[in-house]
């Protein structure tokens, strides 16, 4: 398999990430924000996320078919790239949120530790290919 093929299946597979972090995100908002608080909610969210991110990698990664570790830590970088333009472009421009509020949520003297998601998502390819 070349590269192309390598890239379109790892964007592939990042778009059903996106789609859970997406609902994750709906879920954190319309269940556990009333229920338990914004700062406990965003923590449950987080690791809520990292888990569903390990669990949609698991049965992906052999049909992204990196070649070896440092291909799949390659596919964890372009995940982690593609993460972050979204959540930076897409929530400053599409979503209209101030940069103060995007920059907040890795601020982990107040607890927040989104970090985790994007940790996971660097490394669960590699994760998984290691054990592939």
């Amino acid at each position: 398999m070349g590269l192309s093929e390598l890239i379109l299946r790892a964007f592939a597979v990042w778009l059903i990430l996106l789609l859970l972090a997406v609902l994750n995100g709906g879920l954190r908002e319309g269940f556990l924000v009333p229920r338990l608080g914004a700062k406990a909610a965003h923590v449950v969210s987080t690791l809520l996320l990292s888990a569903l991110i390990l669990g949609a990698t698991a049965p992906t990664i052999g049909w992204i078919a990196p070649a070896d570790e440092r291909a799949a830590l390659g596919v964890g970088a372009l995940w982690l790239g593609l993460t972050l333009a979204f959540e930076f472009l897409g929530g400053h421009f599409l979503f209209q949120k101030p940069w103060s509020v995007l920059v907040a949520d890795y601020d982990l003297t107040r607890g927040r530790i989104w970090v985790l998601v994007l940790i996971v998502t660097t490394l669960a390819p590699w994760l998984y290919r290691r054990h592939h």
